[in-house]
């Protein structure tokens, strides 16, 4: 019965379960990165652990590295002190040869993280560590109590070297999870399995009932999950089929960028303008600063020819008479400026009633040739000749256009000969066509005795008959 039972639940699997797969078995060569370190780049320390490697025993020599190497002294002092700035320490391997100091202290921190505290470098301890993690590399004592000796210092930067890569492993498995904890066919297939060495077949049945629930449920929600990324991708779709229809964010930039260069372009011809401004006014100060020098220095002459003629004054002597003389003059001075200042403002007042009247003929003007243009519109002269004024002129000549008078005219007078000929074409036929008229009066008048006469002879004849 539990064969039968056990047959059953391969047979229940058979179609939906795979065979678990074989159990890895690390067989990679720790050595391979002792011995071709990989320049500027942290050594793998992934295939080392604190525990013996069965491919490590009974290695020949010849699978060493050369530790005298300076290529692979300078690697692995790279890779150390890589570990050591990642972890933030104050003291590094400085090559060739570092120090004694820098060679402890990179030792007590490996066996600090290692496990093994020490104040104090001990050479027994650090020996016992090595022979404790089965340390393919041999260490003496004197090594380690000269560790800055050029002939001590190729074996223990070796021994450092796959020290940082236990360290470094060690943080490895501390930091990553275990990857069969998430792994439900992995602890699906233990369990089947355990339950399968037991006999228990109940257990079996059970267990593959609730994997299957399980991957049906996981199947549904994928299905889920599927949709949802479907109606995702048609909106995308949409979306796309939007962006491609319409102007891409590239071409309304472009667009917005070209709109800005026509600013840009605008700015600078406004401020090419601005400084040609800027340069008008500074040549029309310089020419009031210029005017107004010439000015002051008028002033200033003024001012002297005063002062002369006040010192002239005050050195002749003044009678009554010439004070009344000369006050007189002044009197006739200040009549004939006011008499001056009256005639301006009249003169003034006239020119203001000249600029007005002007201004209303000139609007008359205006509205005349307009008049004028529609006209000669409807003539049809065929010339395009048109009245433009012009407010700045002198003469009529000028206020009119010098040109009226070479294309108005001679059109004009064409127009008026032409319409002299046609008027008397019309007058010949118009005496043709009275000839005409007077001649069909004739006819008819004629036409109408006739019909007189024969109706006085129908009405005989019908009077004869009654």
């Amino acid at each position: 019965m539990r064969a039968a039972g056990r047959r059953r639940a391969t047979e229940s699997l058979a179609s939906d379960r795979r065979p678990p797969p074989p159990t890895p078995t690390n067989t990679a060569d720790p050595w391979q990165y002792l011995s071709t370190p990989v320049p500027g780049r942290d050594s793998d320390a992934s295939f080392c652990s604190s525990r013996p490697s069965n491919a490590s025993i009974g290695r020949p020599s010849a699978a060493f590295p050369n530790t005298s190497d300076k290529s692979y002294q300078l690697a692995s002092i790279r890779t150390i002190n890589a570990y050591l700035a990642s972890l933030s320490l104050p003291f590094s391997l400085k090559p060739p040869l570092p120090s004694a100091k820098d060679i402890t202290e990179t030792l007590k921190f490996l066996l600090h993280r290692l496990g093994f505290s020490a104040q104090k470098l001990d050479e027994d301890l650090v020996l016992k560590v090595l022979k404790a993690l089965k340390c393919p590399l041999k260490l003496n004592k004197s090594a380690l109590k000269a560790p800055g000796t050029p002939h001590a210092w190729p074996n223990l930067l070796a021994v450092i070297l796959w020290a940082v890569q236990i360290v470094k492993y060690n943080d490895h498995l501390l930091n990553s999870p275990s990857s069969f904890e998430d792994n439900s066919m992995f602890k699906y297939t233990a369990n089947s399995y355990l339950s399968y060495i037991r006999g228990d077949d109940q257990a079996v049945d059970a267990l593959d009932e609730e994997f299957m629930r399980e991957l049906r449920e996981e199947r549904d929600k994928i299905e889920e999950n599927v949709k949802a990324v479907e109606g995702n991708v048609n909106e995308l779709e949409v979306k796309l089929e939007s962006l491609k229809k319409g102007p891409s964010q590239k071409e309304a930039l472009e667009q917005e960028k070209a709109l800005l260069e026509k600013d840009v372009t605008k700015f600078h011809m406004i401020i090419e303008q601005l400084d040609g401004h800027m340069l008008e006014v500074q040549k029309k100060i310089e020419e009031k600063e210029k005017e107004l020098e010439v000015k002051v220095a008028e002033r200033k002459r003024i001012c002297d020819e005063n002062e002369e003629l006040k010192r002239t004054i005050e050195e002749q002597g003044i009678n009554a008479r010439d004070a009344e003389r000369m006050k007189r003059e002044l009197q006739a001075v200040e009549r004939e400026k006011e008499d001056a200042e009256a005639s301006r403002n009249g003169w003034e007042e006239k020119i203001w009633e000249l600029d007005s009247e002007i201004g209303h003929k000139f609007k008359e003007l205006e509205w005349l040739a307009i008049e004028c243009n529609q006209a000669i519109r409807r003539l049809k002269l065929g010339i395009g000749f048109q009245y433009q004024l012009n407010a700045k002129g002198s003469t009529p000549g000028d206020v009119l256009g010098s040109d009226y008078k070479s294309i108005l005219k001679p059109a004009l007078t064409s127009f008026a000969e032409e319409i002299k000929a046609s008027s008397v074409e019309k007058l010949e036929e118009l005496i043709s066509l009275r000839q005409q008229s007077g001649e069909n009066a004739a006819k008819i008048e004629e036409k109408r005795n006739r019909i007189s006469a024969f109706q006085s002879y129908i009405d005989e004849v019908s009077a004869h008959i009654h």
